[in-house]
């Protein structure tokens, strides 16, 4: 099974955390930036392996990306249309974010190039991003019948704006589209069937790109260039304060307080999901980063209840149903998970591995074809898991094992894909 951690149980996690900066906005820094004519300095920037394979990507098309000692970027793009093709095979790693989005992006260029990743990314859905792309007219192939990675790409003789209705709100497929969109010869109108995270459409007003939203359908204009800001400096990620949010609120005698955390809208799900359920949790100092709000929140221990998460919120906290599970082994009453099958097309099938893995703990979980259903609260005993290579399930694991009596992971330097320092953290945060 290679590495593998073990995790006591704490008597409390108390302190303060930094968040690393957001997964989603470090990625869209990176790509907008490079597509400029004049430096971007980029502070906060998520140093994780997903976000350096979207800076490998756009170095490799001419893109010159700088870290200084303190870990900003200094990002010096090629201009609009100033991307170089690039000499071998771009490498997404395991970001889905990065193929996806990359994919609009590189279909609208001049030039040819290929895109893979690696064995968990190339079992990925991407044909629910070529169909769409397809229509603007660009060119791209993949493995069984254009379903899968490697992507070979071959320029459009004309990218076209389209009228695209998404069966589901996905961001990753949006942004592809928007990306595209920017070449176009006419403008593109997306409608999402309820709104996905919003960080593509502010990054875009960031670099002076007009983006219209009515109800649900965004509609972009072609642009000739794009305006950058000397500066953006990236929120706290959400995703990764949600393990924190969690695991302050099941384990007693905990406070913690979260800085510079994004609170977009679209992003905030895990909060209202876990307020409902009973959780001690302030917000404070809300400000703004750019286009971005962002605030500093207190979690403190409290007694959670059981609730039921529909469908429509799951596009708001799709990342966080690992860690809500775990909250829900802890709450009094039944928590039921809907609407959540875009989980079994992640790193891994999430859905199922919540299910094994937490069951290894003692954890009785009902699995349904989209989603969740526990009764808590349950009593969790030590056990042996397995990340199934996927961060989210390690770190949520870890939760539950700190919480409890104990955990061993398999695997869990798959952390690194978004929250390199997570186990050192929490490390520093426990009370024993």
């Amino acid at each position: 099974m290679g590495e593998v951690i073990k995790l006591n149980p704490t008597n409390g996690l108390v302190g303060t955390v930094n968040i690393p900066g957001d997964k989603s906005i470090s990625h869209r820094s990176v790509m907008l930036a490079g597509l400029a004519d004049t430096p971007v300095k980029v502070t906060n920037f998520l140093h994780a392996a997903d976000c350096w394979s979207t800076i490998d990507c756009m170095r490799a098309m001419g893109v010159s990306v700088e870290q200084d000692e303190s870990g900003g970027l200094t990002i010096t793009g090629r201009g609009f249309y100033g991307l170089s093709e690039p000499y071998d095979v771009l490498n997404a790693g395991n970001s889905g974010t990065t193929i996806r989005l990359l994919t609009g992006l590189l279909g609208a260029q001049s030039f040819f190039s290929v895109m893979t990743g690696d064995a968990s990314l190339r079992k990925r859905p991407m044909a629910r991003v070529i169909t769409p792309l397809a229509k603007m007219g660009l060119n791209i192939l993949g493995r069984e019948q254009s379903r899968y990675a490697p992507l070979a790409i071959t320029p459009a003789k004309q990218v076209t704006g389209i009228e695209y209705a998404m069966p589901v709100a996905s961001a990753q497929v949006k942004s592809a589209i928007l990306l595209a969109a920017l070449y176009a010869n006419s403008p593109t109108i997306i409608t999402e069937p309820m709104p996905s995270r919003d960080h593509t459409e502010r990054m875009f007003e960031t670099f002076g790109i007009p983006v219209t939203r009515t109800g649900n359908a965004i509609t972009l204009e072609p642009v000739q260039e794009l305006t950058a800001p000397e500066l953006i400096n990236v929120p706290g990620d959400i995703s990764s304060a949600a393990f924190w949010l969690v695991a302050a609120s099941i384990i007693p005698n905990s406070q913690l307080t979260l800085v510079n955390v994004g609170i977009n809208p679209t992003r905030t799900g895990i909060l209202d999901v876990l307020k409902q359920m009973g959780a001690d949790i302030t917000i404070t100092n809300e400000r703004w980063s750019g286009r971005e709000p962002v605030a500093d929140i207190i979690v403190r221990s409290a007694q959670l209840k059981g609730v039921t998460i529909e469908a429509e919120i799951i596009p708001r906290l799709i990342d966080e149903i690992p860690v809500l599970a775990v909250a829900a082994l802890f709450a009094e009453g039944q928590t039921v998970v809907q609407g959540a099958e875009e989980l079994r097309v992640k790193e891994t099938d999430r859905l199922k591995a919540v299910t094994l893995e937490l069951g290894k703990m003692g954890a009785e979980i009902t699995e349904t074809p989209d989603g969740l259903v526990i009764e808590g609260p349950q009593k969790l005993s030590f056990a042996v898991c397995y990340s199934h290579d996927d961060h989210r399930m390690a770190m949520a694991l870890a939760v539950a094992g700190v919480a409890s009596q104990g955990v061993e992971i398999g695997e869990p330097d798959c952390v690194k894909i978004s929250y390199p320092d997570f186990f050192a953290v929490l490390t520093g945060l426990r009370r024993d």
